[in-house]
């Protein structure tokens, strides 16, 4: 009987990670071109502590889409704005708040609202007290 359940138990967990493994393959191959799937996607690696791979799929977002905003539609300058704001985020978590303060800046220019100003803010905030505490260099 104990056999048995080992057995049981070995196949639920390779039926769960070969899942999981075709979950990821389908979305990356759905994300092929659609720069709001590379942010759903993003969002989730964000969501499952992978933040190096959401990084990533941010990046592929806003390269997807045109670069400049007057030749994106009202949806596409919305997702370049969240991309862009979900970058600057997830920049903040990995503390590199330099390439997060461009990207907030990118996200409030994209979107000039309230909460992308707060962001911004917030951001250099936290950029200017990284500065303060990092230990000054003296050419002698």
């Amino acid at each position: 009987m104990q056999k048995r359940l080992t057995i049981a138990s070995r196949l639920t967990s390779v039926t769960v990670k070969w899942f999981l493994a075709s979950a990821i393959m389908l979305l990356l191959v759905a994300c092929a071109e659609k720069p709001a799937q590379h942010v759903d996607l993003g969002s989730w690696y964000y969501q499952k502590g992978l933040v190096d791979d959401a990084i990533l799929e941010y990046k592929e977002a806003i390269r997807l889409l045109p670069r400049d905003p007057r030749d994106m539609s009202r949806q596409e300058l919305r997702l370049a704005s969240k991309a862009h704001y979900n970058l600057a985020i997830a920049y903040s978590k990995k503390n590199w708040f330099e390439l997060a303060t461009v990207e907030a800046k990118k996200n409030f220019d994209l979107q000039p609202t309230q909460e992308n100003y707060r962001l911004l803010e917030l951001i250099e905030k936290r950029n200017s007290l990284e500065e303060f505490d990092s230990p000054a260099t003296s050419a002698n």
